[in-house]
């Protein structure tokens, strides 16, 4: 099976939801700006701060001000919501992530 790409290029599909993408981000970098996030992410400010929300919400993501910037803590302890992973923390998932993405 072939991926086609879309017209920028990039695979029209991904293994990570945009939940993952933007979790992905702030544990790289915590001090990440929102504009930052969804330009790497590939969606709107909005639906940035709107996912940001939910991790809060749920626990994943705290968030403290600090200065005029926000710094975002990521809890890598908590499991993955989908019962096929729930026994995995998200830690895991994101250490394997951010390793490769600091080798680059």
């Amino acid at each position: 099976m072939t991926v086609e790409p879309t017209h920028e290029g990039t695979p029209s599909w991904t293994f990570l939801s945009n939940h993952g993408h933007v979790l992905v981000c702030l544990a790289l970098d915590p001090q990440s700006r929102l504009r930052d996030i969804a330009a790497r992410v590939g969606i709107t400010e909005r639906a940035t701060q709107a996912i940001i929300r939910t991790l809060e919400d749920a626990g994943y993501v705290r968030t403290e001000r600090v200065g005029r910037r926000n710094r975002y803590q990521v809890r890598g302890d908590l499991p993955f919501r989908h019962p096929l992973e729930a026994g995995v923390p998200v830690g895991e998932l994101l250490r394997l992530v951010t390793d490769g993405a600091r080798a680059r």
